[in-house]
């Protein structure tokens, strides 16, 4: 996990002089941009357009192979026709620039790329509906499905171990819980991390592999009307690929379900309709939907502790590092209290209603 020493503190004067100098770009306006790990930057290029500045914490920029892996895979997504950013070149014609960089504390190694800047709002800035909620499944499915067609030798990178983002490491969690000192949630989010041993690292064999996103969040999912049927919304951006790892089907649509229910005005009801866009790339297979209900949780637990985590290393960061808590410890006990057979029987019901019917 990075520390407060690897995120990037550039000022706008150092950014906007190392994008004239390593990418040609002459910027006329530059807003900083909500992060948890990096630095992020919204530039404005006049004759150019928008394009979105990542800068990249000095953990991750040490891992060039990780970085080209995840930024080739989001050029191959593009070409396959998926709302993805693609990178602009500098003006060697490389895909990012690593640069000696100082904070405040002497020079460091940081990771540069710019982006495509996508349209539309995400997910999580406006109420949400079935047919989004279906979409956003629907395209997390398709994402993963394009993604088992792409070869590259920098893809061995996303084989990472301990990565405590991936949900295959959710014991690792224990390292953390301190951050929670006795709360009565900590019980909670313990009985999880013990079910998780007990069910789910036990049956991952039986579970289908694929390269996840990781991350298929509402802030990272941006949507706009959809020019022939303006009632209906479209995807028109999947963002932030830092979380890309090997893992399974299944841990996709269940942070998928996780996140989405974050702002949803009915979130009990979200899984459903999530569930059942996603089936309608990638229909999981039994072992895989017996294990959903706990993989929510365990994401739920994943993202509220490391958040509290990252709350002690960036304080000055707390309001964004604390999005999810602000009702996700709601959700969570939710769950909990209703029990597994009660939560799949709604979401279930909710994705087979579906199948017998067009699309919403």
């Amino acid at each position: 996990m990075p520390s407060e020493v690897s995120k990037p503190y550039i000022s706008e004067t150092q950014t906007s002089e190392l994008l004239e100098r390593v990418f040609g770009l002459a910027v006329s306006r530059l807003s900083p941009l909500p992060s948890y790990d990096d630095q992020n930057f919204h530039a404005v290029v006049p004759g150019r357009g928008e394009f979105l500045v990542k800068v990249t914490n000095t953990e991750d920029s040490c891992n060039a192979e990780l970085l080209e892996a995840q930024t080739r895979s989001m050029m191959y997504l593009q070409e396959q026709g998926l709302p993805v950013p693609t990178p602009l070149l500098t003006r060697d014609g490389d895909i990012m620039s690593l640069q000696s960089i100082d904070c405040g504390s002497g020079d460091c190694k940081y990771m540069v790329r710019v982006l495509t800047y996508l349209p539309g709002i995400p997910i999580a800035k406006i109420p949400s509906s079935p047919q989004i909620l279906y979409e956003a499944g629907r395209s997390a499915a398709t994402l993963d499905k394009v993604l088992q067609g792409f070869e590259h030798p920098s893809l061995q990178s996303l084989h990472r171990e301990n990565f405590i983002w991936n949900l295959s490491n959710i014991p690792l969690l224990e390292s953390y819980l301190d951050a929670l000192g006795q709360e009565p949630t900590s019980k909670v989010v313990k009985e999880v991390i013990q079910q998780f041993r007990d069910k789910i690292q036990p049956n991952l064999g039986v579970f289908r592999k694929c390269i996840n996103h990781g991350d298929f969040n509402d802030h990272n999912v941006l949507i706009e009307a959809d020019a022939r049927s303006p009632q209906r919304y479209r995807i028109s951006g999947i963002l932030d690929f830092g979380d890309m790892s090997y893992g399974y089907y299944v841990f996709e649509v269940a942070i998928c379900i996780m996140y989405m229910m974050i702002e949803s005005e009915e979130p009990l009801s979200v899984g459903g309709h999530v569930l059942a866009g996603y089936e309608s790339v990638i229909p999981l297979n039994p072992e895989e939907r017996d294990a959903l209900f706990l993989l929510v949780l365990a994401r739920f637990c994943q993202s509220l502790v490391m958040a509290r985590h990252s709350v002690t290393l960036q304080p000055t960061n707390a309001e964004y590092l604390m999005i999810t808590a602000r009702t996700g410890w709601k959700h969570l006990l939710r769950l909990w209290e209703m029990g597994r057979e009660a939560v799949e029987q709604l979401w279930f019901g909710t994705a087979s209603s579906y199948q017998a019917a067009e699309r919403p």
